[in-house]
């Protein structure tokens, strides 16, 4: 099964309003069976690690992946089995917990800074600084219980999330700037599957690991982290760093969209293996024919 993904179909760049009650959470299937998915994801991981070996050796740019999703979405799979077989060399995955006391103690975007990709590598995100415009904005009692921001500056909270929308954009911007390409997975579950995933859970010995009372209680907020999903979207998709909302009620069907997408994206980059002058191709001849002669 040849499959032609046209990630426009999934990306948001700003240029119209997004309508996350518009977007569907399934699409006709890109693959044929599980044993074609299999096919076409081992064919992917060995594109996408060939494209990053190029990354690497080029040295120019980095990519950062953002996966940003409600809970039983399907971020851990998918980070797993899009990225599953490249060189770990080149990439790095960061999952951002609650914030530590230290964390707490500095501005939002702070945390992430250490994870950001060097130019020639990958860096994956699960969960983001994003949390801080989608969980705190459902709960804004974090803002003054735990974040201690001083009273002024949060005295009109629309200004507070303006304030951070824009701090977002300008760090985006920053990182395309300096050769950063930055992708945004939003994994858009329907309400139905994800009960039935929490179901599975429960049900399935294997996965009561899994199963969190605070998924239960975050679920309760279903229709304000809509908002703030479709709110963030709207305010931080950009041209330079687009978001891409997956359906996400199949996860395999995601999991081929999302490595699509990646692809497409680093095929896009202007990149290509460092040149060897012919001196210096020269030189490795001189190089090889010692080694050949070595006793």
């Amino acid at each position: 099964m040849n499959i032609n993904i046209n990630s426009a179909d999934f990306r948001i760049d700003g240029s119209v309003p997004f309508v996350i009650a518009d977007r569907p959470n399934s699409v006709e299937s890109f693959y044929e069976d599980k044993s074609d998915y299999k096919r076409q994801m081992k064919a992917s991981r060995k594109e996408l690690n060939q494209l990053q070996e190029m990354m690497y050796a080029h040295g120019r740019y980095g990519m950062l992946c953002v996966f940003q999703a409600l809970d039983a979405a399907g971020k851990d799979g998918t980070i797993r089995n899009v990225m599953s077989g490249i060189n770990p060399h080149g990439v790095s995955i960061h999952s951002f917990k609650r914030p530590t006391g230290e964390e707490l103690d500095h501005d939002f975007l702070w945390r992430s800074q250490d994870h950001l990709p060097r130019r020639g590598d990958i860096a994956i995100f699960n969960r983001s600084y994003y949390e801080e415009i989608l969980v705190v904005k459902v709960h804004p009692e974090i803002l003054t219980k735990y974040q201690l921001l001083p009273n002024e500056n949060i005295e009109n909270m629309d200004e507070v999330w303006r304030g951070r929308y824009a701090s977002i954009r300008e760090h985006e911007s920053h990182l395309v700037r300096n050769g950063t390409r930055v992708l945004k997975f939003f994994l858009n579950l329907s309400k139905d599957e994800q009960r039935d995933r929490f179901v599975a859970r429960i049900d399935e010995k294997e996965k009561n690991w899994k199963f969190n009372d605070g998924d239960i209680r975050e679920r309760g907020f279903w229709d304000d982290y809509q908002t703030a999903y479709e709110e963030a979207i709207n305010a931080t998709a950009t041209q330079e760093a687009p978001w891409y909302v997956i359906p996400a009620d199949d996860k395999k069907n995601m999991r081929i969209i999302v490595s699509n997408i990646i692809r497409q994206e680093m095929e896009s980059l202007d990149m290509e293996y460092p040149q060897v002058s012919e001196a210096r191709r020269a030189e490795l001849q001189n190089h090889r024919a010692a080694l050949l002669g070595e006793v």
